[in-house]
């Protein structure tokens, strides 16, 4: 084996942890293999013999990558509608793979995804490495070119907003299917009161329907607000299936194996507080379904 295959090698080690790395950081999954196949680019690249610690070296590159790809994102604009669903992780009810689960531990679901855009990139980049991947302060510190008590602070703000985004959601996944199936079931049915009596009264409801379908992107809040959008796709029901969506329950609709929506639940106190709808025709057409049962 040459030198180059036992750095393909021990590169691959890290690839789980690195492409984790670039989903938190990027809530898009094509985007996060993007800045993973860089980070292996500036590895090949780079003199790496005093280098003790690969994963670390190899995590603080990955999030410098990140970081410049969303700072480009947000000079871009390239959600005029400014509603924008990351990319969901498809898994069955019965378990996900390790892949997935790598993915998403640390209960990243994408209600915690949507909030996470909401951060200045600096801000995401110090709250990512640090509290979800335990990156020293003093490490991150060089890559957004601040000092370590001033990057502090750059998460020490980040935490805070992601604290006040919200009630902390149910973690049980039982529970959750419990309101999820009877959301599904009153919405078939169409019992508008049966659907209020499920929603929290401050509810958000959120849609993406990206540049193909735009006319379906919009926030809603309010529970008789939310209730009222359920009805008007209720013909959609029916098709509906639970899954695992970031490892929480949510719904898939993909007729004929073709996938036209998928709806995340956020369940806290027994009632649904938030719902996150990608209908987005290309991004569902990139989804990875393979992890569902036949």
């Amino acid at each position: 084996m040459d030198d180059h295959e036992l750095l393909a090698r021990r590169f691959e080690e890290h690839r789980s942890r690195l492409r984790a790395v670039g989903y938190r950081m990027l809530g898009s999954l094509a985007e996060a293999d993007d800045a993973v196949q860089e980070a292996w680019l500036r590895l090949s690249r780079t003199d790496t013999s005093g280098v003790e610690n690969l994963g670390g070296w190899l995590t603080t590159v990955t999030g410098r990558i990140c970081l410049d790809m969303l700072r480009s994102r947000t000079s871009r604009r390239e959600d005029p509608l400014d509603v924008r669903v990351p990319d969901p992780v498809i898994g069955d009810l019965r378990g996900s793979d390790p892949e997935q689960e790598a993915l998403i531990t640390d209960s990243v679901g994408l209600a915690m995804l949507v909030v996470l855009d909401t951060l200045a990139p600096a801000e995401r980049l110090a709250f990512v490495l640090h509290d979800m991947f335990a990156v020293p302060f003093d490490e991150i510190a060089p890559i957004v070119d601040r000092a370590p008590a001033a990057t502090r602070q750059l998460a020490s703000r980040a935490r805070r907003r992601v604290q006040d985004a919200g009630p902390a959601p149910d973690r049980d996944v039982a529970r959750q299917r419990k309101v999820v199936e009877a959301f599904v079931a009153a919405s078939r049915g169409g019992d508008f009161e049966a659907l209020v009596a499920l929603l929290d009264p401050d509810i958000t409801l959120r849609v993406d329907g990206g540049v193909l379908a735009r006319n379906l992107s919009k926030v809603v809040r309010g529970a008789k607000s939310v209730a009222g959008q359920a009805l008007l796709y209720r013909r959609f029901a029916p098709l509906a299936r639970l899954v695992l969506v970031n490892g929480t329950v949510g719904t898939l609709t993909a007729p004929e194996g073709a996938a036209r929506s998928v709806m995340s639940f956020t369940v806290a106190d027994g009632k649904v507080v938030r719902i996150d709808i990608l209908a987005d025709p290309e991004r569902l057409a990139l989804l990875d379904l393979s992890a569902l049962d036949a």
